[in-house]
């Protein structure tokens, strides 16, 4: 099974674990990573169900975000992200959330760059439109990724500041 069958595997389990009275999941059907990012019922339902420590593992391989990185956006130390990891753990909403949220963004940042490396690189690197900043450094709460999000739509359609 390569890594975006497992991916899909993983979405489609916690979309049919995460089926609780009053949400709207589409239990019945196989649901692929991408599916699962553009449907926003689906992503809240996850998000408050929380995401489990094995699909956090799969999404932090197709992110440019090391252990401390997350550990940082998470806003918890790498030791307690270890201990999710050592009890299968689900995350609390707030940091599935980000977990998820990290997950859209990389998947824009691919799209725009082509790969990791060169996405990663961008958000390095100190940027004019968004007053001097490291994207990197914004991707810490909801606004500062709206903020990123908007100037990887700019530099997509090569509108630069």
């Amino acid at each position: 099974m390569n890594f975006e069958q497992k991916l899909n595997k993983e979405i489609s389990t916690v979309v049919r674990s995460g089926n609780r009275p009053g949400r709207s999941l589409k239990t019945s059907e196989k649901v692929s990573y991408r599916e699962f990012l553009s449907d926003k019922m689906l992503v809240i339902a996850a998000i408050r169900a929380g995401i489990p420590y094995s699909l956090f593992a799969l999404i932090k391989e197709i992110t440019p975000f090391s252990e401390d990185d997350w550990a940082e956006i998470l806003n918890i130390s790498t030791k307690s992200l270890s201990r999710y990891k050592q009890a299968s753990r689900h995350f609390k909403p707030l940091q599935s959330e980000k977990i998820v949220e990290m997950a859209e963004i990389s998947e824009a940042g691919k799209d725009v760059f082509g790969s990791v490396d060169k996405f990663r690189l961008w958000l390095d690197t100190p940027n004019f439109a968004l007053g001097g900043a490291k994207p990197f450094d914004l991707l810490k709460d909801s606004y500062g990724k709206e903020l990123v999000l908007s100037e990887l739509v700019r530099v997509e359609h090569g509108i630069l500041a």
